[in-house]
């Protein structure tokens, strides 16, 4: 898993800013939270460590509202929430679903 291809599920979220700490993001997937869905294939994230890509999308509820993004880059760390959406592109016609964090 190369870190310029590949990321896990819980560091990827919290370095795009979803949940402030990696032990909730990884809470999160760890109770089936989260809906991946690669080259049009649909699976449930079940485990922290479960790889995501760039180009993969995600989907899942936080705070009431439901987020879908597309994974456009790994990241090196959870840099300013300016850095951070550049990580994603939203799939949602609003952009007000996704956190200001």
């Amino acid at each position: 898993m190369s870190d310029e291809t590949a990321c896990r599920a819980d560091v990827w979220l919290w370095r795009a800013r979803f949940f402030k700490t990696r032990s909730l993001a990884a809470k999160f997937v760890d109770e089936g939270r989260v809906r991946l869905t690669r080259l049009g294939h649909e699976t449930r994230l079940d485990k922290p460590a479960r790889p995501v890509k760039v180009g993969d999308q995600l989907v899942f509820a936080l705070g009431g509202r439901l987020i879908a993004v597309t994974v456009e880059a790994m990241g090196e760390r959870r840099g300013p929430p300016a850095e951070a959406r550049t990580l994603y592109s939203t799939l949602a016609a609003d952009p007000d679903t996704l956190p200001q964090a």
